[in-house]
C-alpha cells in the first residue's frame, strides 16, 4: 500500500525536528540537574584529565615489620606473666627472626614546607607491637601456656617512588576506625612537589542508595580507578557505607570520591578498607619445591597441616566515612601541628535544607 504524498510530507518535518533536537536535549537535560545532591548516574561527559591528577595524588605504600619470636614447649607452663627480661635471655630459649608485610594505598592530602602527609588505612601500617599464641590441650582449648612469643623490633614504611628513601612514620593512627596518618619530612624541598588531593571533603551522610562513586587503589601494585554503586548508605548512623567493587589485596586505603550536581565536583566521602571474606580450617599436605602434583584417585597416606583459608566474598566492600575521617584529624590536629605537620581539608558548598 502506498502511502499518499501529503502524509510523507507532514511526516518528515517531524522525524527531522526530532533528529534536530535530540544532540541539544541531551546535553541540556544532565546541567539542568542541579539539586544539590549527590549523582547516581555515570557522568554525563568526560573527566579523564582530572581522574587523572586525582591519581597523581594516590601511592602505594608497602610496610614491612620485623619481629623476634621465642618459642617455649608445652612442659615448660610459660603463662604471659613468667615473660621476663631475664627468659628471653637465657641461652636455652629459643628465637628466631621474622618478618610481616603488607601494602595498601595513601592519598597525599598536604604538602608543603617540606612536609607531606598521606591518609591511609590504620591495618595497612598498624602491625601489633606483640604477638602471642598458646598450647592446645587435649580438650581443643587453649591451656594459657604461651607457645609462642614475637616481640616487634623495628618497622619501615616507604613509598617507593619518594625521593630520600621514601620512608614515612606514623603520625596518627586509630586501629578502631582503621585511619592513619603517615607523614615525611625531606632534607631538601622535592621536586617536582607532589601533587595534592584538593577537592573537598564531603558528607557521607548524604549518599543515597545507588550514588555513583570512583575509587582509586592499588590492586596488588597496580594503580587503577573503578566504579561503583553505594549501598547502605549511612548504616551505623554515622556515615559508614558499602560500595560494590572488586576488592584485591593492596586497595585498603584507597579515596572513594562522589560527585555533586555533575563532574567535575568531586568530593572525598571515605577510604575503603575491608572486604568480606568467610575463614575456615582445612587439613592440606606439606608444600615442598619440587613435589609432585597429588593423584585424586590414589589415596594419600602422607603428613597432613591445618590451614586457615578465607574465602572472600567480592562485591562486597566497606568504607570508612569522611567523618569519621574528619574527626581524627581534628583530634589530633594540635599535636599534628606541634610536630609541623598542618592539615587541611576544603569544605564543599552548604545544601539547601
Amino acid at each position: 500500500m502506498k502511502t499518499p504524498y501529503p502524509i510523507l510530507l507532514m511526516l518528515l518535518p517531524a522525524a527531522l525536528l526530532s533528529l534536530s533536537c535530540g544532540g541539544s536535549v541531551y546535553r541540556e537535560v544532565y546541567p539542568t540537574l542541579m539539586d544539590g545532591k549527590y549523582d547516581s548516574e555515570f557522568p554525563y561527559r568526560g573527566c579523564s584529565t582530572q581522574l587523572e591528577e586525582i591519581g597523581e595524588s594516590v601511592k602505594m605504600i608497602n610496610a614491612i615489620a620485623y619481629y623476634r619470636t621465642y618459642t617455649f614447649d608445652a612442659a615448660e607452663r610459660i603463662r604471659p606473666e613468667d615473660v621476663t627480661v631475664e627468659l628471653l635471655r637465657n641461652p636455652r630459649t629459643h628465637s628466631v627472626v621474622s618478618s610481616s608485610q603488607a601494602s595498601g594505598t595513601a592519598t597525599i592530602i598536604t604538602s608543603g614546607d617540606r612536609r607531606v602527609v598521606l591518609l591511609t588505612c590504620a591495618h595497612v601500617v598498624g602491625f601489633p607491637d606483640t604477638v602471642t599464641s598458646f598450647h592446645i590441650g587435649t580438650d581443643h582449648r587453649s591451656t594459657g601456656f604461651i607457645h609462642t612469643i614475637s616481640f616487634k623490633e623495628k618497622q619501615t614504611n616507604y613509598i617507593a617512588v619518594f625521593p630520600e628513601g621514601g620512608e614515612l612514620e606514623i603520625l596518627a593512627m586509630d586501629r578502631e576506625q582503621d585511619v592513619a596518618l603517615l607523614g615525611k619530612t625531606f632534607e631538601s624541598e622535592p621536586f617536582p612537589r607532589p601533587r595534592v588531593f584538593m577537592y573537598p571533603a564531603g558528607r557521607a551522610r548524604e549518599l543515597e542508595w545507588g550514588t555513583f562513586v570512583y575509587l582509586f587503589g592499588y590492586p596488588t601494585g597496580h594503580k587503577m580507578v573503578t566504579k561503583a554503586i553505594v549501598s547502605s548508605p549511612n548504616k551505623d548512623k554515622r556515615g559508614a557505607f558499602l560500595v560494590d567493587a572488586v576488592f584485591t589485596p593492596g586497595f585498603s586505603g584507597g579515596i572513594a570520591l562522589a560527585i555533586r550536581d555533575g563532574v567535575p565536583n568531586f568530593e572525598l566521602v571515605g577510604i575503603v578498607k575491608l572486604v568480606s571474606g568467610r575463614s575456615s580450617f582445612v587439613l592440606v599436605p606439606p608444600v615442598e619445591d619440587g613435589m609432585p602434583d597429588y593423584d585424586p584417585l590414589v589415596p594419600y597416606t602422607g603428613d597432613l597441616y591445618v590451614l586457615k583459608r578465607t574465602e572472600i566474598e567480592y562485591g562486597i566492600v566497606q568504607a570508612v566515612p569522611v567523618e569519621t575521617i574528619l574527626e581524627f584529624v581534628d583530634a589530633h590536629r594540635r599535636d599534628l601541628a606541634s610536630r609541623g605537620y598542618a592539615v587541611t581539608f576544603a569544605q564543599p558548598p552548604r545544601t539547601s535544607p
